[in-house]
């Protein structure tokens, strides 16, 4: 059995070794050592824990049996999983943290004297409240993550799901909640605990159906950040260091993410909390605007090698379709290509382009793409009308110049890539089909613009090969 002064130490060196590894994950050079720091700090704190148990008994082994067989899964999906697939795998872990907030709370509600709370029926006010608040905001975050997810894999309709009076509903059911938490510190009543779990999982399934693809980057932040406040949460009523620690951290990191993605797509942040976001109807103006009417450019692998060739500077725009075809890699060689050729090549970054923050930066980091060439959307933007060529593999949504011109729009005001600036516009897409937003892209129709419809990762192969 560890003494608790020594526990204490222990936690509070994990919890600065997860401070660390925030603080290396913010920048991509020193990202690896940011995730080593993290694997560090957890394996002292699960380690410690198992130890302060104390009780090497059959509860024990089957503690041991749970930990292998959850970690044999776990590295099972991390080796097999594709990159494509990262975000519904996010939201998928997303979903676990906050189910195992949920059967925390359920243990510690039902055997208080375990966990030196109290008896049952006479439990201390303050940890009613923190494992309700713990459950709660836990099975919120399973159930909305379970929906993000769906509708990631493509299994639900990305397409918002409203109904009239929802969001006065969700008010209902958040104030419901409050009052159960105020009731239940009263009378301590069974049955108040459970409800406030039923309505929660409810709640977590309603704020999410609303949403959009387009915004689904923004969910992945927002359940993170969910996620964190309902470990904290537990983490109070077990009166644990670092699960308080690290909860604490992942919450508020996830806000901030939150709130800065929020202010790339031109979102309210307590919107966003709210669930009240990207049900937002699409104007005939906006969606399928123009498509039979305009014409339209269209090349070949040819085409733009002859451009890109003779162009001095060149400005890489990756999304989501590079990510579906795994393109990154061929996207590398045909940046070395042309290098050769004495062109300057670059990469913009839009903080929302994928289906995940850093998406991108993460598929690049992958085909070593040097960090020096990749910047994002503040930084990059105004080079785009001294460009030669913007090459355009995949990205929809986020170059869409429709942001900056219809106010019906529903990604209107949203800041994007300002890719129609440039001399030439390359746009690499199977069909003039609408993005994760479902709006036309009014680029396809510009004068300088030259679709490439083709796969995007084959596209990429055939310049390379003309280059």
């Amino acid at each position: 059995m560890i003494s608790a002064n020594l526990l204490a130490v222990f936690y509070l060196i994990s919890g600065v070794l997860f401070i660390l590894a925030l603080r290396g994950l913010s920048s991509p050079e020193t990202s690896r050592q940011g995730n080593l720091f993290g694997i560090i700090g957890m394996a002292i704190a699960i380690s410690v824990t198992i130890v302060s148990v104390g009780n090497f008994s059959t509860g024990f082994l089957y503690l041991l049996i749970l930990l292998l067989v959850g970690g044999s899964i776990g590295s099972f999906i991390a080796f097999k999983i594709p990159m494509t697939a990262m975000p519904e795998l996010v939201a998928g872990f997303h979903s676990l943290v906050g189910l195992a907030a949920v059967f925390v709370a359920i243990s510690a509600f039902l055997n208080p004297e375990v966990f030196n709370l109290g008896s049952p029926g006479n439990i201390k006010i303050a940890s009613l409240i923190e494992m309700s608040l713990g459950a709660s905001i836990g099975a919120i975050t399973f159930t909305g993550s379970i929906i993000a997810f769906l509708k990631l894999r493509g299994i639900m309709s990305g397409n918002p799901i409203t109904f009239t009076g929802q969001h006065y509903l969700n008010l209902l059911l958040g104030l419901s909640v409050a009052v159960l938490i105020f009731y239940l510190c009263k009378i301590q009543l069974a049955s108040l605990f459970w409800l406030i779990i039923a309505i929660s999982f409810l709640l977590g399934i309603l704020l999410i159906i609303p949403i959009g693809g387009a915004d689904m980057p923004v969910v992945i932040s927002m359940l993170n950040s969910y996620s964190g406040w309902a470990a904290a949460g537990i983490g109070f009523t077990l009166e644990n260091t670092a699960l308080i620690i690290t909860g604490a951290l992942v919450g508020s990191s996830g806000a901030i993410l939150s709130y800065i993605m929020c202010k790339g797509m031109n979102r309210s942040f307590f919107s966003v909390i709210l669930g009240g976001f990207g049900g937002t109807d699409q104007s005939s103006t906006s969606k399928g605007k123009g498509k039979e009417q305009k014409p339209v450019k269209s090349g070949n692998a040819d085409d733009a090698a002859f451009l890109m060739k003779n162009a001095s500077s060149v400005i890489i725009v990756p999304g989501y379709g590079m990510a579906v075809a795994q393109a990154q890699h061929a996207l590398r060689e045909m940046v070395d290509a042309l290098k050769k050729n004495g062109v300057k090549v670059s990469y913009a970054i839009h903080p929302v382009a994928g289906r995940m923050p850093g998406h991108m930066n993460v598929l690049l980091a992958e085909a070593n793409v040097p960090y020096d060439e990749v910047f994002e959307l503040e930084e990059i933007n105004n080079d785009f009308a001294n460009c030669d060529v913007a090459y355009v593999i995949g990205a929809n949504d986020v170059t869409n110049p429709i942001a900056k011109t219809d106010p019906q729009s529903p990604i209107y005001g949203m800041p994007i890539l300002d890719v129609e600036k440039s001399k030439s516009v390359l746009f690499v897409k199977r069909s003039l089909s609408p993005g994760y937003a479902g709006i036309d892209n009014d680029l396809f129709y510009r004068d300088n613009t030259l679709m490439l419809f083709s796969d995007a990762k084959k596209m990429t192969e055939d310049i390379s090969k003309n280059l």
